[in-house]
């Protein structure tokens, strides 16, 4: 049972990670708008580019994990 709650919360297809990158930069430029406002001029910026540039090392991570994960699936079953 709990084995099948933990598969609903795996990325299988690369859909799945194109649409949670999708929303993680949603919350990030929300985020960074909130900056903006909070911190106009220089340290506003930078703060904002830090949000949008931890979705893109999020986005390759999840994507080269995706990779990943599929050549070892076919490795294991040339190997069987």
């Amino acid at each position: 049972m709990l084995n099948k709650i933990r598969r609903l919360f795996m990325i299988k297809t690369p859909l799945e990670a194109y649409l949670i990158i999708y929303a993680l930069a949603l919350g990030a430029v929300e985020r960074g708008s909130v900056y903006l406002t909070k911190f106009p001029g220089f340290g506003g910026k930078l703060l904002f580019l830090a949000c949008t540039g931890a979705v893109f090392m999020a986005g390759a991570k999840i994507l080269d994990c995706l990779k990943h994960e599929k050549r070892l699936a076919e490795e294991s079953s040339k190997a069987a």
